[in-house]
């Protein structure tokens, strides 16, 4: 188990390594205090100090996310974050439903308003749309998710940022095998290698991790089996006493059915069936291969210079349930989607710590550039075969066009410590995102949709923080972000008219925040209370014959409070407590003829609760017990229909066995749903044929066995 600090993690962490700029102040005026930092730029034995941070930002650890855990999904570990509501759809072919601060809740597959990053490569693409499958939690080191207004300094993104950080190797080598079995079949099986060279500081230090899975699962529910192939790698090189050289590697094989959704009498009669995925054979494969390359180089003692540079490529096609009779209207663009994405990018920025008019002041500026080249076509979802029309197979093509999006954002940070009690972080952004389709599927009535858009704005952050004590830190802050629409949601137009819908206008919000962080003992207790203001949401204008269109919202509220304890006692134990309240209303009507000012905004809930008691010494016996609540959420607009309230608990336990020193054998297992309650894990917002709910399984078990060697 990993212990906390006065509030500190002990893990080297980064705050959006490689990107985003986070400048780390002098804290005193001589020198900075050993291991204490508030926004870290490179690497640092220290890392990052929730305490100290003047954001919200929560921090969780790799080691705590893997004990006694499938390792298959954010959502079985990310639940003691405030403000971020995490659900498995028990659906591998969309992905986790993923929001921050009610930002992405109206996704219905991948992410949506949340920027992602692991090891600083972007899992968020340049218009927005992101995803989780090539997270390889046997490889985290650290997630950190920042909530609020320093968000906006990351761009495209309006709710937060989530940031994964994977293991760099240390000595000694440790080889690491594991395996897990769960209820409908589910089977993972890993291996892992780390280690180094030499201790990182001379030239020619190597260090390595190396981490590959496979996961496999018939699903809960019908027509919804899966497996997926994972790897990891990451290489770090001291090339000098200054200058460091990481390559990084990540590739995902993803082979899923689609389940789809369930009107509410489908949920109650029988949650498990699939009618309309086993009619159409509905299915989605996805591969996706990336690399990077991080150079690090410290150019003086007050002077840092980073540069990040990545490239890699995604397939996917899409098999969906749609009816024939939709289809053969000549501007549909069918039932089946193959998708191939070429993305790229660079960042790069410099660090600089002195003094101006004796105050210790930090800058850092950069340019971050990103683009996406996207080749999309589109078939029928059948064919006819001896005047028999057999569906669930690619027909011909009803689409194809080249889309293309970029970014090009410089930004600047800069901190300021007035005093050794009080400090400000301000900074900016200049975002600009650009979009160019060119449509070459032109016959008939299906006419030219090529065109092109570009979006820009500033983005502006500030906060300033006091210490009232050692123990206590009281910080406001304000920002703006922006949210431009996805290729996907630029794609149609309502009313089945033909071409890009460039009507459709980014949302802009303000967000302002008061916070307080304080440390109790060996633990650290948060609250932050926020108003967002966001004008132009985009929101589902129509959602019939498997097409959905979006508009903007005119203007929406979202008002918060966000609670976290992380309290560790007696040495082995620990308590987590997280609460989040989220008023998010509509304060403009968005359904046409009815009234939906003042609804609730669908797909949020309006609290959620998380609390876990855990008893984890380092080897022997352990256990966890943890409960998660969940209020009702809305499914639609016109809060028509709703999931119902739901609370969970479930139980783990352990035994880790010490073997010569060099051999750890940990054998686990877990209950989750204890109580066997019949719940909905996730609704699909706004789902034209009132297919809103997503079941969750009721009771089901685990059991894992992870078998360790380190090289003494």
């Amino acid at each position: 188990m990993k212990m906390t600090q006065h509030g500190k993690s002990t893990l080297p962490l980064l705050l959006i390594p490689a990107l985003t700029p986070w400048a780390a102040p002098v804290l005193a005026a001589d020198a900075p205090k050993d291991n204490e930092q508030t926004m870290v730029v490179t690497a640092s034995p220290g890392g990052i100090s929730e305490l100290d941070t003047p954001a919200a930002v929560s921090v969780v650890a790799g080691d705590d996310m893997r004990q006694a855990a499938p390792r298959v999904n954010l959502s079985e570990s990310l639940s003691s974050v405030p403000g971020l509501q995490v659900q498995n759809r028990q659906n591998y072919a969309q992905d986790l439903q993923l929001s921050v601060r009610g930002f992405g809740s109206r996704s219905t597959y991948g992410v949506r308003g949340v920027r992602m990053y692991v090891d600083g490569i972007p899992a968020t693409m340049p218009d927005g749309q992101g995803q989780t499958s090539n997270i390889d939690i046997n490889s985290v080191e650290s997630i950190e998710v920042l909530r609020g207004p320093f968000s906006a300094l990351y761009g495209n993104a309006s709710g937060g940022v989530v940031n994964v950080n994977t293991t760099t190797g240390t000595q000694p080598p440790t080889l690491e095998a594991s395996t897990y079995y769960g209820s409908f079949g589910s089977w993972r099986n890993s291996v892992k290698a780390t280690g180094s060279t030499g201790d990182g500081t001379q030239a020619g230090d190597v260090d390595y991790s190396v981490s590959a899975s496979r996961f496999t699962t018939h699903g809960y529910r019908d027509h919804s089996s899966a497996q997926k192939n994972l790897g990891n790698a990451k290489l770090g090189v001291r090339l000098d006493e200054a200058s460091k050289l990481t390559f990084l590697f990540n590739s995902v094989d993803i082979d899923a059915n689609d389940p789809g959704g369930l009107t509410e009498q489908e949920w109650h009669d029988n949650p498990t069936q699939s009618p309309r995925a086993n009619q159409y054979d509905t299915r989605k494969t996805t591969k996706q291969t990336q690399a990077g390359l991080h150079y690090e180089r410290q150019l003086t003692a007050n002077d840092d210079l980073s540069v990040m540079v990545y490239a890699g490529e995604r397939e996917t096609t899409q098999y969906q349930s749609i009816p024939v009779a939709p289809q053969l209207n000549p501007t549909h663009p069918g039932g089946v989607i193959q998708l191939s994405r070429h993305y790229q990018g660079i960042d790069s920025r410099w660090t600089h710590r002195g003094n101006l008019l004796s105050v210790p002041v930090s800058f850092t500026t950069g340019l971050d550039y990103e683009t996406m080249s996207e080749k999309r076509k589109g078939y029928e979802n059948f064919v006819v075969e001896n005047g028999a029309t057999v569906l669930g197979e690619k027909g011909d093509m009803r689409r194809n066009e080249r889309n293309l999006m970029w970014n090009v954002d410089p930004y600047l940070q800069t901190a300021w410590q007035f005093t050794d009690k009080l400090s400000l972080d301000a900074g900016v952004r200049f975002s600009s995102v650009y979009f160019d389709s060119n449509d070459y599927y032109i016959t008939g009535a299906n006419g030219d949709d090529s065109g092109e858009a570009s979006y820009h704005k500033w983005l502006p952050a500030a906060s300033l923080k006091y210490a009232v004590t050692d123990a206590w830190n009281v910080y406001a802050s304000a920002g703006r972000g922006f949210e431009t629409p996805t290729i996907n949601e630029l794609s149609y137009r309502d009313n089945g008219l033909s071409g890009l819908n460039f009507g459709l206008k980014p949302s802009t919000s303000d967000t302002v925040e008061v916070g307080s962080k304080t440390r109790i003992g060996n633990g650290l207790f948060t609250a932050a209370v926020f108003q967002t203001d966001t004008d132009d949401e985009i929101v589902t204008d129509q959602s019939s014959g498997g097409r959905t269109t979006y508009k903007n919202a005119g203007e929406t509220r979202r008002r918060g409070v966000e609670l976290s304890l992380d309290q560790q006692f007696a040495y082995d134990w620990r308590v987590k407590m997280a609460w989040t309240y989220l008023d998010a209303t509509y304060r403009t009507n968005v359904c046409g003829d009815d009234n939906c000012k003042g609804n609730r905004m669908p797909g949020i809930a309006r609290n959620m609760g998380y609390a876990a008691l855990e008893y984890a010494p380092e080897e022997g016996f352990y256990a966890g017990a943890d409960v998660r609540y969940m209020s009702d959420i809305q499914a639609d607009d016109e809060n028509d229909a709703k999931a119902p309230t739901y609370t969970v608990a479930s139980l783990n336990s352990g035994y880790k066995f010490r073997i010569q020193q060099s051999w750890l054998l940990d054998v686990w297992g877990r209950v989750d749903n204890l109580f066997d309650r019949d719940y909905v894990g996730s609704v699909i917002v706004n789902e034209g044929n009132g297919r809103y709910f997503e079941p969750a399984p009721g009771r089901n078990y685990g059991v894992g066995v992870n078998l360790s060697y380190t090289f003494q």
